[in-house]
């Protein structure tokens, strides 16, 4: 399978269709620049000592981590570059596992819902299940995420 894709207007994006990204290893610094950036420095995410002796036996990564983590691979995998007009939403999301500093996660997802939307006059709505999964094929995340997807005659 492919890890480089084109943009996809809504009309290219069909019920069933997948998409695979590429791998990422997941680093101090992410663990760092999260907590950085929201503030949260619980200490199962940032003190070692006190995390080896936690639930996990080390430092996992922030659960809302994980998600930014895979929002960043919808967008790199390419997609929605230029395409995407809003991030909507979510109706479920599941962080099912911990995620390691130097785990390698990627990412699979499934167009599962294409409806149009009145309100909006230039973009519809794309329903994507992903699913999130480290080195040894674990799944770590599951989410919907909902956007809306600019029309093609929109962006010409």
């Amino acid at each position: 399978m492919a890890y480089s894709y084109e943009p996809h207007h809504w009309e290219d994006f069909e019920v069933g269709q997948t998409f695979e990204t590429v791998g990422r290893t997941v680093t101090e610094s992410d663990f760092t620049l999260h907590s950085m950036f929201t503030g949260d420095w619980t200490e199962l995410h940032s003190n070692a000592e006190y995390a080896e002796d936690g639930p996990f036996g080390a430092r996992v990564a922030h659960g809302p981590m994980t998600f930014t983590l895979a929002t960043g691979f919808v967008y790199r995998s390419g997609i929605v570059e230029r395409t995407v007009y809003a991030f909507l939403g979510m109706n479920y999301m599941d962080v099912n596992e911990p995620v390691f500093m130097d785990d390698t996660i990627s990412m699979e997802m499934e167009v599962t819902d294409k409806k149009e939307i009145d309100s909006v006059e230039d973009a519809d709505m794309v329903t994507i299940d992903t699913v999130v999964t480290n080195q040894d094929d674990v799944a770590v995340f599951e989410g919907d995420m909902k956007f809306l997807i600019y029309n093609r005659e929109a962006k010409e």
